[in-house]
């Protein structure tokens, strides 16, 4: 074995290319549709919590000025 040490350089270099390259991809198994409604889904809720609290009153109302 001439090449010393430069396989297990260029393995570990390898490894950490195919990390980074991973690093930006989601792990929840999703398709692009099911994201998509899924996310529709949890701003349906959001913004029924919303007018539910405005109608009960509790509603701050945050854009007026005095």
């Amino acid at each position: 074995m001439t090449r010393g040490n430069q396989r297990d350089l260029a393995r570990a270099k390898a490894q950490k290319k195919q990390a980074d390259a991973n690093k930006g991809k989601r792990a929840d198994g999703l398709s692009v549709e099911q994201r998509k409604a899924r996310d529709a889904e949890i701003v349906k809720q959001k913004q029924m919590a919303k007018e539910a609290e405005k109608a009960a009153g509790g509603g701050t109302g945050g854009g007026g000025k005095k």
